[in-house]
Order: structure tokens, then sequence, then C-alpha cells
């Protein structure tokens, strides 16, 4: 994982499904924007309870992460600009499907002890340190 950030992971307290309202107050939801550096723009992608969305950004083809970092703020999400890895080449753990568990995918990371939002925010953030 080295190189320029080409992620962006965002962090919401929003949820519309009853449950969640037990997960940790700002954390309830994540979503990640990957950059596309090859077509000049990053693609949002949202897992949902219901459906995954999918969202593609034109932007400027530098991929300027910090801004699309600043979009998710004003936006009410907690940005966190990281890098995505390379996971093993070996069939990935079954896991229930989640926002945090296709975050993780995308991201490249096989953190079997990270299940929740705030979870995987801290994470990140101990990774970062890492760097």
């Amino acid at each position: 994982m080295t190189g320029e950030p080409d992620a962006v992971v965002g962090f919401s307290g929003v949820a519309d499904v009853p449950f969640l309202k037990i997960l940790r107050p700002g954390f309830r939801h994540c979503l990640i924007a990957v950059c596309d550096a090859g077509r000049g723009g990053w693609v949002v992608i949202n897992p949902m309870a219901h459906c995954t969305e999918v969202i593609v950004m034109p932007v400027d083809p530098v991929c300027p992460a910090l801004d699309v970092a600043q979009v998710m703020a004003a936006g009410g999400y907690k940005p966190v600009v990281t890098r995505r890895g390379v996971p093993p080449h070996r069939l990935a753990p079954v896991r229930v499907f989640s926002c945090v568990e296709a975050v993780k995918r995308i991201l490249g990371r096989r953190w079997p002890w990270v299940l929740t939002p705030w979870q995987l925010y801290g994470a990140l953030l101990n990774e970062k340190k890492d760097l």
C-alpha cells in the first residue's frame, strides 16, 4: 500500500434501519469512494441493507482525495483518507454482508475482528499511524 491515497471512507451516524441504532452514534454506516485515475474520477460505493448504490463522480484527473474528503465532510460524513491494498489471493472468509464488510473487501483488508463502522474507523486510523 504505497503511493498516493486512492480511497476515502466516510462514516455516518444516520440509521434508517432500527437495529442500527444500537451502534455507536456517529458510526452507524460507512461508504467508500475510490479513485478511478484511468478515467479521471471517483466511484462512490454505498452498500446499504436493501441495495448497493454505485455513483461515478467525474472530477479532476489528478484524483484529489482531500477534496473528496471535504465533500464527504460537507455532506455530514466523517471521512478517512486511505489507500487500497492487494488482498491475499485466496478465498475471503464467509461473512454477513454489511457496509463494513463491503468496504473492507474494496480496500483489500482482511480484518476479522472489525465488524462495526466504529471498529473500521479505529483500524483505519491505527493503520495510518503505522504508515
